[in-house]
């Protein structure tokens, strides 16, 4: 039998039409995206579904990409898909929360929202900034943005690409100091704040707050967390780990590697597009690597681990 993991996308994966065929085709989405509407006191499905401006602000964009990942998830796991172990990339994270029991999905959407909320706020719009390193070893990096200050490394996404964050000027200064070193490129991200750095400390302990009023159970599979790569198997350490999560480094691909290790061999990405997939070739190729997008996939899916 395979070991299967459910991993969940992050903030820059969102795009207009998500979700949308399993609202208008099955129960179970439809339900997540009207509960959604409900719990925010706005239509999800016209966020989701119809042209804004609002879907790549951060305050409407995680909230939203979580409520249609979870729409996606329901559905595969009506259809008998189950997993052993669960994950997400930075907002993600809440998606698998959801996979692992811990979190309820009202709860994962309106934390999302609030999380969402307080990142907006923490850092005015364009004093931050984010970079990604393409091919250029992670020590190298850690030794540069170690001798800077206010500059992180934000994101371990897989080898060869690695996200750093911080001041606008002090990333714009390290971009060109990883050049010099050898990086190939060093390109400036569409972001909207320096996300996973120092500077949103503050934002982590008003979500830590915030997390004060909300349940979290038991995992009843393991999942890994992004702060340290390893796998969260009580509910005690679940808010502590989401609090440091916002201003610390996601470790993807420690956690895949940890994932493998422990014997998962089939990911299945659940939500809009296959960013996942992308980083999972250059991290081990020797892994079944499926997507659920549309409600399409989810009969590729299930025929997949039939033919396994």
């Amino acid at each position: 039998m395979s070991r299967i993991a459910f991993i969940f996308p992050g903030q820059g994966a969102q795009k207009c039409g998500m979700g949308k065929d399993f609202y208008e085709n099955t129960e179970i989405g439809r339900s997540v995206f009207d509960r959604a509407s409900e719990l925010l006191g706005f239509s999800m499905p016209e966020l989701c579904f119809e042209e804004n401006d609002r879907l790549d602000i951060t305050e409407y964009t995680q909230a939203a990409m979580v409520t249609a990942s979870i729409a996606m998830m329901e559905v595969l796991k009506a259809r008998g898909v189950k997993p052993d172990v669960a994950a997400g990339l930075s907002l993600g994270e809440y998606c698998a929360l959801v996979a692992a029991g811990v979190m309820s999905a009202d709860d994962a959407i309106s934390t999302v929202r609030q999380r969402g909320i307080l990142m907006q706020e923490a850092v005015p719009v364009g004093e931050g900034a984010m970079a990604a390193i393409l091919a250029l070893d992670a020590s190298a990096i850690e030794e540069v943005t170690g001798s800077m200050e206010d500059v992180w490394i934000a994101n371990y996404n897989c080898p060869g690409q690695i996200v750093i964050s911080g001041r606008k000027a002090a990333v714009e200064e390290a971009c060109e100091k990883l050049k010099a070193a050898g990086a190939k490129r060093a390109l400036l991200l569409n972001v909207s704040g320096p996300f996973h750095s120092g500077m949103l400390t503050e934002a982590g302990r008003k979500l830590g707050q915030v997390l004060e009023n909300v349940a979290v159970n038991e995992p009843q599979i393991p999942y890994v967390a992004n702060v340290n790569a390893s796998y969260v198997r009580s509910a005690g350490e679940v808010k502590g780990l989401l609090e440091r999560q916002v201003s610390s480094s996601v470790r993807w691909q420690q956690s895949v590697e940890a994932m493998i290790a422990d014997g998962v061999d089939t990911f299945i990405e659940i939500g809009p597009g296959k960013t996942l997939a992308g980083f999972m070739k250059k991290i081990n190729r020797g892994v079944t690597t499926l997507n659920i997008e549309t409600l399409e996939d989810v009969d590729k899916v299930v025929n997949a681990l039939q033919a396994q």
